[in-house]
């Protein structure tokens, strides 16, 4: 798994997403912004994150560290 697939795959399961990935092939870590995770908080923001990837947390994906951001919240971190 490469940083530019896992990106593709979370943009699939959230359209809304926007996404990067940086890592090296075993190791990720991802930032998401999407309006989806308005109103909820980290817990169902990572869930929506986890269902988007689906079974691959169980192998091609080892270690993944990821945050979430609705697009409010990512403004203030800018």
């Amino acid at each position: 798994m490469q940083a530019d697939e896992l990106k593709k795959i979370i943009e699939d399961g959230i359209p809304s997403a926007q996404v990067t990935v940086q890592g090296d092939g075993d190791h990720f870590e991802a930032t998401i912004v999407s309006p989806e995770f308005e109103g909820r908080n980290k817990v169902q923001q990572h869930q929506i994150v986890y269902a988007a990837l689906g079974d691959l947390m169980q192998g091609a994906v080892h270690a993944l560290s990821f945050r979430t951001f609705t697009p409010e919240d990512w403004s203030k971190q800018l």
